[in-house]
């Protein structure tokens, strides 16, 4: 049996291979033997930062001598592999197409004080250097003859691989099939689980898909409630889910005021509680990614900054229904939920209409010489080009990379432009001097004279809107400044 360093404190150790993370574990040990936490979630995922996966099979692979030797298999699924008892030498293959590190290697010895944790498509090959040698691994997918087929393989004796194996292959025992495995050059790379936007014809899904687009991104479907009815169970069917490994949930019932009529209650809570609940189910039953976009909404406003952890006080039907889909999708093992306030994209806004405005009272033949907005409701815009880098962001597409390799935490995470709080009368001075340079056009009111003459149902409003930005910002992602990305906006979309 080697000898086994007891003690060593909970770490992570970076690779140089994205995700591939070795995992130094504490082994309590005395006379009797020894003790050891194989997998714990709220030190591991919560702790580290290794992804929290939705464990679904635990396997176990025995050696009876030692120069067994198995792999080099690069599989469908994630994989956290421990030492049971005796000692491995690994080594692991990125075999992931797209990849900047395709095709580099790593090599350790995993003893029962050293775990790893191995993403999908990264290839991994085990060496026993002990008689007895036995190690477990978890998997986030259930083994089936149609997902082997589905493998990558490289060969263990590649010369350009160049892995120094401790007991010489000619000396080892391989399988016939490990020995007739492809050379590198010859290799057929894993390609990523497919990415799904539902609600791909909105404000953000359009953000979504030209943010993709621009940064070559592999592998991303996109639907709309015409292909796709997030609401209606039978829908569900139609959808071959074990294609996907995350679902960007850009559907969204957004009509405030509607929502307070009897017929737009029904459609608030069919798009924003009904179908992220179900969403949510199918996404936890397969281990799928779900990310969701909520709102200021779910808050009565009362705090002036409103961070994650604040409970749920809605005031509307509107917000009352994103509170619900907020709790559904939080239901999903692996899960962000993003909170935006004021959202800003390509469709009718905010922005766009004051632009409008503007021109009006900029014109002397127009009749419009000032427009009242509401001066009592403080928060940030939202401009949906930073919501959809900050929700590829988390899921991990940095650095150029056109697959995921560095996800943030699961969570939920307030996500707005950055810079000082306004309001939105504030907002349309900055509008209309942009545009014409006639903020002075723009009268100051409170909620209740704005909507004094209103005809039909008007929804409470939060007074404060404003979202910290904190935790996301510890993730390394820093949101532009609104003022700064309301120029931009007027400059290029308007």
């Amino acid at each position: 049996m080697s000898d086994i360093q007891y003690e060593k404190p909970l770490e992570s150790v970076d690779t140089g291979i994205p995700g591939l993370t070795v995992v130094e574990l504490p082994v309590h040990g005395d006379s009797r033997g020894w003790f050891k936490e194989n997998w714990q979630r709220e030190k591991m995922a919560g702790g580290l930062g290794l992804p929290d996966r939705r464990w679904v099979q635990n396997n176990i692979s025995y050696n009876l001598k030692a120069g067994a030797t198995r792999g080099i298999h690069a599989e469908p699924w994630d994989k956290f592999v421990s030492v049971a008892t005796g000692s491995v030498f690994g080594a692991w293959v990125d075999l992931r197409a797209g990849s900047p590190a395709f095709g580099k290697v790593y090599t350790c010895v995993l003893d029962p004080s050293r775990a790893i944790y191995v993403p999908r498509g990264v290839g991994n090959s085990y060496q026993a250097l002990e008689d007895g040698t036995a190690y477990t691994y978890l998997v986030d997918a259930h083994w089936s003859a149609e997902l082997k087929k589905t493998y990558t393989f490289v060969n263990l004796a590649d010369p350009d691989l160049a892995i120094d194996w401790p007991i010489p292959l000619g000396e080892a025992e391989l399988s016939e099939a490990d020995k007739r495995h492809p050379l590198l050059r010859d290799v057929a790379p894993m390609e990523p689980k497919r990415t799904l936007v539902t609600g791909c014809n909105g404000q953000l899904g359009r953000a979504v898909r030209a943010a993709a687009g621009e940064r070559g991104l592999m592998g991303f479907d996109y639907c709309d409630i015409d292909t796709f009815d997030m609401s209606d169970p039978a829908a569900y069917a139609g959808v071959d889910w074990s294609l996907y490994g995350t679902v960007i949930n850009c559907g969204a019932y957004t009509a405030v005021d509607r929502a307070e009529t009897p017929e737009g209650r029904v459609l608030a809570w069919k798009a924003n509680a009904t179908g992220p609940a179900l969403l949510s189910k199918v996404c936890a039953e397969r281990g799928i990614t779900l990310v969701h976009v909520s709102s200021d909404y779910v808050f009565d406003g009362t705090r002036e900054v409103h961070d994650e952890d604040e409970p749920l006080s809605p005031l509307s039907v509107y917000g009352q229904s994103k509170a619900a889909g907020d709790l559904a999708v939080s239901t999903c093992p692996s899960h962000y939920i993003l909170r935006s306030s004021w959202v800003i994209g390509d469709g009718n806004n905010f922005v766009r209409t004051m632009a409008r405005l503007s021109d009006r009272c900029a014109d002397p033949g127009d009749a419009l010489s000032e427009v009242t907005v509401v001066d009592d409701q403080v928060g940030r815009l939202t401009f949906t080009g930073d919501m959809a880098d900050a929700i590829l962001h988390l899921l991990g597409y940095r650095d150029g990379s056109p697959l995921p390799l560095a996800p943030a935490p699961c969570g939920t995470y307030d996500l707005t432009s950055s810079g000082d709080p306004a309001s939105w009368a504030d907002i349309a001075r900055r509008v209309f001097d942009l545009r014409n340079g006639n903020g002075s056009a723009v009268k100051p009111v409170t909620t209740d004279e704005y909507y004094a003459s209103a005809e039909g149902p008007v929804a409470p409003r939060p007074r404060w809107s404003t979202l910290d930005l904190a935790k996301v910002e510890e993730t390394g992602f820093t949101p532009q400044v609104w003022t700064d990305s309301l120029e931009h906006y007027m400059e290029s979309a308007l």
